[in-house]
């Protein structure tokens, strides 16, 4: 199994619009201007680039909704809200976090931002929120 590389760090925040130009400042960053709906995950996202391009990215996540898993997260104050990491074998990493105590949030599913690959959401016993993101396919 290759090992997960860190692919992005989530941030929740009350509006993509308005944070993505002061974030993408702040970090000496880059951002094309798109903000992604995905009704999968009931949230608009938005993807900063960080200066060296080998760094993982920015997310930006804004509720979509009062329905939006992140919408408590936000009322609690928003912020640095969970760690992706991009997986070869999205099955396999699961089996794996799991046997050490971690807790599968949500089934794989297909994600909007990310062309239709498959993510899953774990909750370790630190409380530490992981994305897992099935590695495209060359």
């Amino acid at each position: 199994m290759t090992e997960p590389t860190l692919h992005h760090i989530g941030y929740v925040v009350a509006s993509v619009a308005e944070s993505a130009e002061r974030v993408t400042r702040a970090i000496q960053g880059a951002w094309d201007g798109r903000i992604i709906h995905d009704p999968i995950q009931a949230v608009h996202a938005a993807f900063l680039q960080q200066p060296s391009p080998a760094s993982a990215l920015i997310e930006l996540l804004q509720p979509a909704g009062q329905q939006s898993p992140v919408s408590a997260f936000l009322k609690r104050g928003g912020g640095l809200h969970h760690l992706c990491f991009e997986v070869d074998h999205l099955e396999e990493q699961l089996e794996y976090i799991r046997s050490v105590g971690a807790v599968l949030l949500q089934k794989p599913v297909s994600a909007v931002a990310f062309d239709g690959r498959r993510v899953a959401w774990i909750f370790t016993r630190d409380k530490l929120l992981l994305e897992y993101l099935e590695r495209g396919r060359s």
